[in-house]
């Protein structure tokens, strides 16, 4: 019998430096879609598929990420004597217990960021979600909920798997695969950002895994790889074949928040799905485009 997963892990420490001068003071998880934060769709993305413990692994100067996720005194008390409406702060504040934040004090790379929770995760499978990958689930399962449903059937180690073009696989952690059953693809192999040419296939993972804690005892002693810092790539490949491995192909939409074209199109894309707004924004762009 599969454990739950009932804890996922956030790394946010990252500094945001594409997104200078506007990150130099608002953490880029804070950076809104619209009208909610990057860090909120991912925790509501965890929270649709049953976790219930947040584990953030901050850095310095991410202390508003924090102070997001508890009570706000002052607008909330302002609210309520204007009459207002605070349905707007549903799912900000999460329950006692169920947020945890770890601080990583040197940027050493994504499976340091992860191994830094390992005390929280102690020995139970985890969830791990960049924000900054805004994904879109469609037919209203969200990606974590779809990799959940799928862990139920098969156990062991899954990532997310999104087809991309291969002349961009160079910028991406890349998946050898191996049987495929639906959306599932036994995953055979990893590369982290491999050379022009190279890739084993145009199946990348795009910032959403489930792991077994056996990853935190390889990334103890993880060498530096690519770009001369601790992959989380390098130490999952080292699960493969020792636990079952699967790719989860997801059914959706996946906007690369960490870009600032993606950050647009994803800020477009929601906003013409809103009944309050599409109207008006279709008839912008289409005013701008048209000039």
């Amino acid at each position: 019998m599969t454990k739950p997963i009932r804890k996922a892990v956030f790394p946010v420490a990252g500094l945001g430096t594409r997104f200078l001068p506007a990150t130099k003071a608002v953490p880029k998880e804070l950076l809104p879609v619209v009208d909610r934060p990057l860090i909120q769709y991912a925790v509501d993305e965890a929270r649709e598929a049953g976790i219930e413990q947040m584990i953030f692994v901050t850095g310095r100067g991410k202390g508003a990420i924090e102070d997001y996720f508890d009570i706000a005194y002052e607008a909330e008390a302002t609210q309520r004597e204007r009459g207002k409406d605070l349905s707007a702060l549903d799912g900000t504040r999460l329950e006692p217990g169920n947020a945890v934040f770890i601080r990583q004090q040197e940027p050493l790379g994504l499976g340091h960021a992860i191994w830094c929770a390992r005390t929280i995760v102690g020995d139970e499978p985890f969830a791990i979600l960049l924000p900054d990958e805004f994904m879109k689930g469609a037919r209203g399962n969200g990606c974590m909920k779809q990799m959940v449903d799928a862990y139920e059937r098969v156990g062991g180690n899954l990532v997310c798997a999104l087809e991309i073009p291969m002349e961009d696989t160079p910028n991406y952690g890349v998946i050898a695969p191996g049987a495929r059953d639906g959306a599932l693809t036994q995953v055979t192999g990893l590369v982290e950002k491999p050379a022009l040419g190279t890739a084993p296939s145009n199946l990348i993972v795009p910032g959403r895994y489930i792991l077994q804690p056996d990853v935190m005892h390889i990334l103890e002693t993880q060498e530096k790889g690519a770009g001369g810092e601790i992959q989380l790539t390098d130490a999952m490949a080292a699960l493969i074949g020792r636990q079952p491995f699967h790719g989860v192909t997801f059914d959706g939409r996946r906007f690369d928040c960490g870009s600032k074209a993606g950050y647009i199109e994803a800020n477009l894309a929601l906003a013409l799905e809103r009944p309050d707004l599409k109207d008006h924004i279709r008839a912008f762009a289409q005013e701008e485009l048209a000039r």
